[in-house]
């Protein structure tokens, strides 16, 4: 008997591969309207399919990045619409963030991020990560907190 995979591990691996292809329209599909979006780093929370992609548009401007199973990562389903893994972004600074002007320097950034299914899509990702180990790949030692604070208010549709 061959046990099929649960239908949210299947969207989850149909999410993945659109979200590494930069894939938009595809990536939002897997995408609940009623999501939210919470970068714990910076503070910042993206909400519905607009929210979604202006998060996603965020790392993919910044960093090119793609999404990998960490080496010594993991991951688990908590129960059937809960996800904890423990992946990496890998990519190369190559537009700005936090203020910080492309570097050009290439980095791998560890996280842990928790995944929540309504409706077969995603509805709520929460992602946590060290921002100062990302800043000091990039070549920067702090963390400008007026940048911080645009980044959240531009997360938040208080400015464009």
């Amino acid at each position: 008997m061959t046990v099929q995979p649960h239908p949210n591990r299947l969207m989850l691996q149909r999410h993945l591969a659109a979200e590494n292809a930069h894939d938009m329209a595809a990536t939002l599909a897997t995408v609940h309207p009623d999501c939210i979006f919470r970068d714990l780093a910076i503070g910042q929370a993206f909400h519905g399919h607009a929210g979604a992609e202006r998060h996603y548009r965020q790392w993919w401007t910044a960093f090119g990045n793609v999404v990998e199973r960490s080496a010594i990562g993991s991951a688990h389903w908590i129960d059937d619409d809960t996800y904890v893994a423990e992946p990496q972004y890998t990519g190369r600074h190559v537009g700005d963030f936090l203020g910080l002007a492309p570097t050009g320097r290439a980095f791998v950034l560890p996280f842990v991020v928790f995944v929540r299914f309504r409706d077969g899509l995603f509805v709520e990702e929460r992602f946590y990560y060290d921002l100062a180990t990302l800043m000091r790949q990039l070549g920067e030692t702090r963390i400008d907190p007026q940048a911080l604070q645009q980044a959240q208010d531009w997360a938040a549709g208080k400015r464009n």
